[in-house]
């Protein structure tokens, strides 16, 4: 099995989190899935902001794990989740 390669965050692919102080609501087809004052804001490289919201804030009865799954030598493993209602 090939291990998978780990890089740390530099000049050439910078990783910032800081605290998002606003409240993030996620919603579909009017059903809310998440609502937090705690989410994080990840700025990695040129790529868009992505918010991470802890999971106590996020109605996980409203998702289904997927058997789809990333990784990223920066961040590491990622599962995905869809919203059957969505």
């Amino acid at each position: 099995m090939k291990e998978k390669q780990i890089r740390i965050p530099g000049p050439d692919h910078p990783i910032s989190i800081e605290r998002n102080p606003a409240r993030v609501v996620v919603s579909v087809a009017g059903h809310v899935v998440a609502d937090t004052r705690n989410a994080l804001t990840l700025r990695e490289a040129d790529y868009s902001p992505v918010q991470y919201i802890p999971r106590e804030d996020v109605d996980l009865s409203q998702l289904e794990r997927t058997d789809h799954a990333t990784y990223c030598p920066y961040k590491g493993g990622c599962s995905y989740y869809s919203v059957p209602a969505g």
